[in-house]
């Protein structure tokens, strides 16, 4: 799925771009890439930091259960 973000974004870049010359137009593919990678890596980090708190939220539901049982 990262790949074919990319290639979209990269392919749309390079249709609109089309009247600049083919360094301008790689240059900014490059670009249009690398945000693409960036915003799939920070979505990445935004679902694990929601994994660990849910987890660490049963983890400490748990706990809280074996202290009263105890």
């Amino acid at each position: 799925m990262k790949k074919t973000i990319a290639l979209s974004l990269a392919v749309a870049a390079s249709l609109g771009l089309s009247a600049c010359s083919k360094e301008e137009a790689a240059s900014n593919v490059d670009a249009m890439e690398n945000a693409a990678d960036n915003a799939m890596d920070a979505a990445e980090n935004t679902m694990d930091e929601a994994m660990n708190s849910a987890e660490n939220a049963a983890d400490e539901v748990s706990n809280a259960v074996d202290n009263v049982t105890e």
